[in-house]
């Protein structure tokens, strides 16, 4: 079972030894597309950051993830061969000159511009063919991978069957399920579905989804959620689980602000949803979903008996505490 951490910028430097010792793996977060159609590292001091971790653990695996939320640039880049492959080899020129082990394509998300960005139908065959240009200017020693959408449009607006021969692994960004395109609070992170509650919002059944999309199972990394998504003017029903909030699921406090606060304090009680395997906080009008030791238990329990790769956390910096890597090493 591998674990492979997200983490950004700053964040980098609190990777300790012990943390260190940990993972299998680091995702730094976040290359973009620049203006020119190539690889842009806007955050080049930190790089001196990875040195140390490197020499505690000289068989991590260090990835540049490209993307992130609202970061554009793909599709336009990509819907010419050789933008493609000039981006790719920009990539190549990058690693090999930083001693960096991989790429991570973060595109958020293929033919869809929620986030503001550029897009268009083609992408779907342009997302393959971007993978395939990596793929050839990187060769078969470095990694090629993805963070994907936790969702049906992702496997709707993608060729997985495609992308993942090409790609190392596929990870699953199975957090915000339920985010800030949801008035209904519930499980933003859940390993499983609650039978109450909608379907398709849930660990399992995401992986489900993309293994049958062509995704084998041995290269299925999920995700954990470091951090939580809160909605407020929720009814007092059901201690405010799957009721209709006056918000959306905005982007709620880490996990070492909801154990400093949060859990079992001001108000707020924390419940354990059995059938998900998943806790939330409840103070009568606010509802606030997140992972936890015993969720990523379930989570890790269920991953190992599926047969799937590992694990991955967005983001490190999110839990100080460092319970929650803790949690996801112990149950290795």
């Amino acid at each position: 079972m591998k674990i492979l951490a997200y983490a950004c910028n700053e964040n980098l430097k609190k990777i300790t030894r012990e943390d260190a010792l940990m993972l299998d793996g680091v995702n730094v977060a976040f290359g973009h597309v620049g203006k020119d159609g190539l690889l842009e590292y806007r955050s080049k001091e930190y790089l001196k950051a990875l040195d140390p971790i490197r020499a505690w653990h000289p068989g991590i695996k260090i990835v540049l993830s490209v993307g992130g939320w609202g970061a554009g640039g793909f599709s336009l880049m990509s819907r010419t061969k050789a933008g493609q492959k000039a981006f790719a080899e920009s990539c190549a020129d990058f690693c090999f000159k930083n001693d960096i082990d991989g790429i991570d394509i973060d595109w958020e998300y293929p033919c869809n511009d929620s986030a503001g960005i550029d897009a268009d139908p083609s992408d779907r065959q342009n997302f393959t063919g971007l993978l395939w240009e990596l793929r050839q200017a990187l060769g078969k020693e470095k990694i090629v991978s993805i963070a994907a959408g936790a969702g049906s449009y992702f496997v709707r607006d993608t060729e997985m069957d495609k992308v993942a021969e090409i790609c190392d692994y596929v990870q699953l960004m199975t957090y915000d399920m339920r985010s800030g395109f949801c008035r209904e609070s519930g499980h933003h992170t859940a390993p499983f579905a609650s039978k109450d509650g909608p379907k398709g919002f849930d660990t399992k059944s995401v992986t489900e989804m993309f293994i049958a999309a062509g995704v084998p199972k041995e290269k299925v990394i999920i995700g954990a959620a470091f951090y939580s998504r809160r909605w407020d003017g929720v009814p007092n029903v059901n201690n405010g689980l799957f009721q209709k909030a006056e918000t959306v699921g905005q982007y709620g406090p880490n996990y070492h602000t909801l154990v400093e606060k949060y859990i079992d304090k001001d108000g707020f009680t924390r419940y354990w949803d059995g059938e998900a395997q998943a806790p939330y906080l409840f103070n009568g009008s606010s509802l606030i979903s997140y992972d936890d030791p015993a969720s990523l238990k379930a989570k890790c329990e269920y991953l190992k008996r599926a047969g799937l790769m590992g694990i991955m956390y967005w983001e490190h910096g999110s839990d100080e505490t460092k319970t929650l890597l803790k949690a996801l090493n112990d149950a290795r």
